[in-house]
């Protein structure tokens, strides 16, 4: 069986969702993002994540 067959996918209406909050480290420590100013909770929404690629040898 595969594993994709094994996923169920669940639709929440919108009273059923819980507001979620995400914290991030910034200068040493870790904040809540709704505690940034306006710019700077751009600047966390514009951010891109490295993605390492496979090495390959040879």
């Amino acid at each position: 069986m595969s594993v994709s067959s094994q996923i169920q996918t669940v639709a929440l209406k919108d009273e059923e969702r819980t507001r979620c909050e995400v914290w991030t480290r910034v200068m040493g420590y870790h904040r809540p993002v709704t505690s940034f100013n306006k710019g700077k909770q751009s600047e966390h929404r514009e951010r891109q994540f490295f993605v390492e690629g496979r090495c390959t040898l040879g």
